[in-house]
């Protein structure tokens, strides 16, 4: 996220793009497998990516089957999930047992008691493994209460992504770490090289887990910020607008077309059919462009998130599963996320669906495992570097108030940036200037900011 939504209009559709359109149809989905052999279900609630549609296929014929225990999963798009889940966790309902949480919603979650601790049931399991879920995951799903609140099912950061073919073709050079104004000046040469192929693909479809995410990453490089250490709005900032500025200009100048209508999904799938030469988003996209039925495989070099001011601007994320307080199957539930998110599972993906689609960024023992490196040479260490240089206690120039590269650790966030994002959106669209757009935005932070002073 990644942080992105799942809406997306196909042209020639590989097969998993037509199972994610497929579960957008159904809305939600009772597939998991055969009744549990003793009457034991789980209900899961889940963002519907491609990983955790894999997920959902490969869940009765092996987690049911061995465990008795059936699942029914609810898959939504990332927007809608994350409503949902807000929903029935904080009013403590219990319809679901175990959801997709992130490295934002985990610790605010905890705070509240809204989930169970889970370093018990991970200390009493021989087989998960604790020990080699990256350190940089781990941390960022424990509260301040030094407890594990959240178990990662995959973790990424963000890097750019480009067609090497095309680029070699051309006489364009990628540079090794490049920064924000090189990309701009590649992607005005690389507009228009093949038919219908533009420079670059940026989100710019609004919610603050789509456009606000790599719109950030750009921000804190060129110095800005969404609020000082003491609480002080700083949208209306030269840097922020600077960032912004440049973000918008850029992809109305040489990104996809349908841009204000374009999240992580649709990149992904603009970038499947040739229809971009760049791309900056998600280190778990690369999965589905290395995919064994990706028209691109082999295609695609990567290389870190661009910078401006600092070192490194890539993201941290991580698609993690959290158990409801609430729930009274909480045995059960680490069973399953003891599976979903376990050395066995990443096996069984890898011999089954293909390596490269295993949900990697979690474990060190992935990175050492030869058959992994092999399917995923061409992305393996660009994704574990881009995790490994994240910092999300200082993303930027100037101190924070709440740890966060493409957030900022508040519950008051979500709100805040999808209402930014929407005005910036309009900007994308040519409705409104970016000044004006983030005029509104300040006003909007201002209100937050007196909230957390």
């Amino acid at each position: 996220m990644p942080f992105r939504s799942r809406r997306r209009a196909v042209n020639k559709p590989r097969a998993g793009a037509l199972a994610v359109t497929a579960s957008l149809l159904a809305g939600c989905s009772g597939a998991g497998g055969a009744v549990g052999s003793d009457g034991r279900e789980l209900n899961v609630l889940m963002v519907n990516n491609p990983q955790m549609l894999d997920l959902q296929k490969l869940t009765a014929a092996h987690f049911t089957k061995k465990s008795g225990i059936k699942v029914r999963f609810t898959v939504l798009p990332e927007n809608d999930v994350r409503d949902k889940i807000s929903q029935d966790f904080s009013n403590q309902a219990g319809q679901y047992d175990v959801a997709t949480i992130s490295n934002y919603e985990a610790p605010i979650y905890a705070r509240n008691k809204w989930l169970h601790p889970l370093d018990d049931f991970a200390a009493r399991d021989k087989t998960f493994d604790e020990d080699d879920i990256l350190p940089p995951l781990r941390e960022s799903l424990t509260a301040a209460d030094g407890k594990l609140y959240a178990e990662p099912f995959y973790g990424e950061s963000s890097f750019l992504m480009y067609r090497k073919d095309v680029f070699a073709q051309n006489g364009l050079a990628m540079p090794a770490h490049p920064t924000w104004k090189q990309v701009a000046d590649l992607a005005a040469k690389a507009d228009g090289v093949q038919p219908g192929m533009k420079g670059i693909c940026l989100r710019g479809l609004p919610g603050w887990g789509e456009m606000m995410a790599p719109l950030t990453t750009v921000v804190n490089t060129m110095g800005g910020t969404w609020f000082t250490k003491d609480w002080k709005a700083r949208l209306d900032s030269p840097e922020f607008a600077k960032a912004t500025k440049f973000y918008v200009d850029l992809v109305r100048a040489h990104g996809e077309a349908g841009a204000p209508q374009s999240g992580y999904a649709e990149c992904l799938n603009i970038m499947l059919q040739g229809k971009t030469a760049m791309w900056y988003d998600a280190t778990a996209a690369a999965g589905s462009l290395e995919a064994a039925d990706s028209p691109v495989r082999g295609k695609i070099g990567y290389v870190p998130a661009p910078v401006d001011k600092t070192k490194s601007s890539g993201w941290l994320y991580t698609w993690a599963w959290g158990i409801q307080k609430a729930s009274s199957k909480s045995e059960d539930a680490w069973k399953f996320i003891s599976w979903a998110s376990g050395k066995e599972y990443e096996e069984l993906v890898g011999s089954t669906v293909g390596w490269a689609s295993v949900p990697a960024g979690k474990r060190s023992s992935t990175y050492d495992n030869p058959a992994y490196r092999t399917a995923s040479a061409a992305f393996a260490t660009a994704t574990r570097d881009a995790i490994a240089s994240a910092d999300p206690r200082n993303p930027g120039l100037q101190p924070r108030p709440a740890p966060g590269i493409q957030f900022v650790g508040i519950p008051e966030f979500t709100d805040l940036a999808t209402k930014v994002s929407h005005e910036i959106n309009a900007a994308v669209a040519g409705h409104q200037s970016v000044p004006d757009a983030l005029k509104k935005a300040q006003h909007l932070a201002e209100k937050v900011a007196e909230e957390q002073r």
